[in-house]
């Protein structure tokens, strides 16, 4: 849903979830059958105005698949991508840090090392990214590119070199930056992402030793907020009995999801487009999140997906229909 939060303002406001392709949205989020010709970003499509591309961390887009998806969602006019960076760029190429993996494990700051693997980021590795993002850039599809580095990315000076290289070489896209170490959290990140007209990606995840902290920061015409979730227990495990889903399994309430829609609001006063992404993925939990973070942003009832509200009957007080067939076992809502 495309949010204007005031008549006389001409920012625009979209809410939607990180990717689409989870085996555990089946019966969650999306009906358990499926008719021929299904596609799930189609389907959300019919709830959502944004979805962030999630593939395109792990490998570059193809143009193919990028012209494809532009037609999923032709249904709504409104709809734009956001994409992430290939972690070529941001992880295996970025100048590495020595020190624990768990920031609870020691209140010592890490140190950066200079590196040599900025070489592994080739030409050829930038004209695969781009292929992708220019077809969607081309159709007006692409509202962000989102440079997303780990927590182990500290603020240094090789680091700063490191992403000012970055802001430089793609510096023709809608980029936002998202650190997630205290380190970053300082004025002059804030001035170096203007100087390159890159946006300030604001998180929340759990603050656990020097975790960034929640915040309303922009620093470009592109807002940009993501939600983690908080599992503290989670998420920084190194248990390999623990799934990987387990870090983004997490359902936020209402009371904690109110100081994001007032951030949400506040980025939105200083930005021309604004994009809130929920990242808490597992079995549909972004989803509710995000439809609720609508419903607060408009102060009105939204439409649900029908499998969802049958998990989650707590939706049943933000739908604006009845349920398609009333459940003869209705689910506890959460506590």
């Amino acid at each position: 849903m495309t949010l204007l939060l005031k008549p006389e303002s001409k920012t625009v406001v979209r809410v939607g979830p990180a990717g689409w392709s989870y085996p555990d949205w089946a019966g969650y989020v999306y009906p358990s059958r499926r008719q021929k010709g299904f596609h799930e970003a189609t389907y959300l499509a019919d709830f959502f105005d944004t979805i962030e591309i999630n593939t395109s961390f792990y490998n570059p887009i193809r143009p193919e698949h990028a012209a494809q998806w532009i037609e999923r969602v032709a249904s709504n006019p409104r709809f734009v991508f956001t994409a992430k960076l290939w972690q070529r760029f941001t992880h295996d190429a970025a100048p590495e840090t020595t020190g624990p993996a768990n920031p609870a494990a020691s209140a010592k700051s890490t140190s950066a090392t200079v590196s040599s693997k900025a070489a592994l980021a080739t030409a050829e590795d930038e004209r695969l990214v781009r292929a992708g993002f220019d077809v969607l850039r081309a159709a007006g599809k692409l509202g962000a590119v989102l440079l997303q580095f780990p927590f182990s990315f500290h603020r240094t000076r090789e680091t700063v070199a490191h992403l000012t290289a970055l802001l430089k070489r793609f510096g023709d896209y809608p980029l936002v930056v998202e650190v997630r170490h205290a380190s970053w959290q300082t004025p002059e990140t804030l001035a170096l992402l203007a100087e390159y007209n890159a946006g300030f990606c604001n998180i929340d995840q759990p603050i656990i030793g020097k975790s960034l902290e929640p915040s309303a920061e922009t620093t470009s015409s592109v807002g940009y907020v993501r939600l983690h979730g908080r599992r503290y227990d989670t998420w920084f495990t190194d248990d390999p009995e623990v799934p990987s889903h387990e870090r983004y399994n997490y359902l936020y309430s209402t009371e904690e999801l109110a100081p994001w829609a007032k951030r949400v609001e506040k980025v939105a006063e200083r930005s021309r487009d604004v994009y809130v992404i929920t990242n808490n993925h597992y079995q549909g939990k972004g989803v509710v999140n995000a439809l609720e973070l609508i419903s607060m942003l408009k102060g009105s009832k939204v439409k649900v997906p029908e499998p969802l509200r049958h998990r989650f009957p707590e939706l049943e007080a933000i739908a604006d229909t009845p349920p398609a067939a009333p459940s003869l076992f209705p689910l506890k809502p959460r506590d």
